[in-house]
C-alpha cells in the first residue's frame, strides 16, 4: 500500500504548549487523567471520513481545491473508494486518535440501483475491516447520506414520495446492519433534509408524522439486530433548508417526548450547528 503521508512518521506526539514541533499535541494528552479519568476517554476523538476525505474544498461559487487523487475526473469509482480508505486509515493511524466515523456514501460509490450500492458498500466494509484490524481504531459511529442526491431534495423521512420514503429507509436499515457489524459505539441521524423552505408547501403535522415513524422504524431495527450503540439526533438548523424539524436540542425533545421516542435516542450536538441557530454551543 503506497503512503498518503510519507513525510510523516507518526503516531503524532504530544509536545505541550511550549513545544516547536509543528506536528505535535500542545493540549491533548491521551494517557493525562482529568477528573478521576483518562484524556482519551473524556474526548472520544474522531477523524470523519466526510470533512477530511471526501469533500472537495468547493463553494457555491467555486470548483474543489482540495488535491484529493480519488476525487479526480476518470478515477474507477470502487478504486477510489479503497485508495480514500487507503489514506484515511493512514492518516487515522499517524494521527495516533482511536476514533473514525463515516456515511455510507463517503466510503463506498453510489450505484445505478439499490441493489449496486448495497454490492458496493459490502464490498468496501470488508477493506475497512481489514484496515480496523491492522490500526486498532474504532467505529465511533455510522450514518446513512440521506441528503446528497437528488432524490432527497425534498426530504429523506418528510419525502411527499412513498418510493423515497422506501428508499430512505432501507438505506438507514443497510448502513444500521454496517455500523453493528463494525462494532459501532453509536448510530446517528441527521434530518438537514427535512424541512421546509416555505409553509406554503408543506404540511407540518403530516410531515412530523412521518419522521416519528421512521424514527421508529429504525428503533425497531435496532433492536431486531441487537445493536447495542446509541441512536443520537444531530439538530442542524438552515442548512440546507430554512427550516428543519430537529431545529435544535429543544426542539428535538420535545419531539422525541411527543411520539414516545425520548427513551430510545439521544442528541449529537456539533458547536457550529447551535451557533447555526442563535444559540451558544
Amino acid at each position: 500500500m503506497a503512503s498518503f503521508f510519507p513525510d510523516v512518521t507518526g503516531p503524532i506526539p504530544f509536545g505541550g504548549l511550549g513545544s516547536a514541533e509543528p506536528l505535535a499535541f500542545k493540549v491533548y494528552e491521551p494517557d493525562r487523567e482529568v477528573l478521576g479519568r483518562r484524556m482519551e476517554d473524556h474526548l472520544r476523538i474522531p477523524v470523519c471520513l466526510w470533512h477530511s476525505f471526501n469533500w472537495p474544498g468547493s463553494d457555491v461559487f467555486g470548483s474543489g481545491t482540495f488535491d484529493r487523487p480519488w476525487l479526480a475526473a476518470g478515477v474507477e469509482p470502487m478504486e477510489a473508494a479503497r485508495a480514500r480508505l487507503d489514506a484515511a486509515f493512514e492518516f487515522v493511524e499517524k494521527l495516533g486518535v482511536p476514533f473514525y466515523t463515516f456515511h455510507d456514501r463517503d466510503v463506498a460509490p453510489e450505484g445505478r440501483t439499490f441493489a449496486e450500492s448495497r454490492a458496493n458498500l459490502d464490498a468496501v466494509v470488508a477493506a475497512i475491516e481489514t484496515h480496523m484490524e491492522r490500526t486498532g481504531a474504532r467505529l465511533l459511529w455510522g450514518t446513512a447520506n440521506l441528503f446528497s442526491h437528488p432524490r432527497y431534495a425534498a426530504g429523506a423521512a418528510t419525502n411527499p414520495d412513498p418510493d423515497v420514503f422506501a428508499y430512505a429507509a432501507a438505506q438507514v436499515k443497510l448502513m444500521l446492519d454496517v455500523t453493528h457489524r463494525l462494532g459501532g459505539a453509536n448510530y446517528v441521524l441527521w434530518g438537514g433534509r427535512e424541512g421546509y423552505e416555505t409553509l406554503l408547501n408543506t404540511d407540518l403535522a403530516r410531515e412530523e408524522a412521518q419522521l416519528a415513524r421512521f424514527l421508529h422504524l429504525v428503533a425497531e431495527h435496532k433492536q431486531r439486530i441487537g445493536f447495542t450503540g446509541t441512536l443520537l439526533l444531530e439538530p442542524k438548523p438552515q442548512e440546507p433548508t430554512k427550516h428543519q424539524y430537529d431545529y435544535d436540542s429543544a426542539t428535538v425533545d420535545a419531539f422525541l417526548v411527543r411520539h414516545g421516542l425520548q427513551d430510545e435516542y439521544r442528541v449529537n450536538i456539533e458547536a457550529n450547528h447551535a451557533t447555526l441557530a442563535g444559540h451558544s454551543f
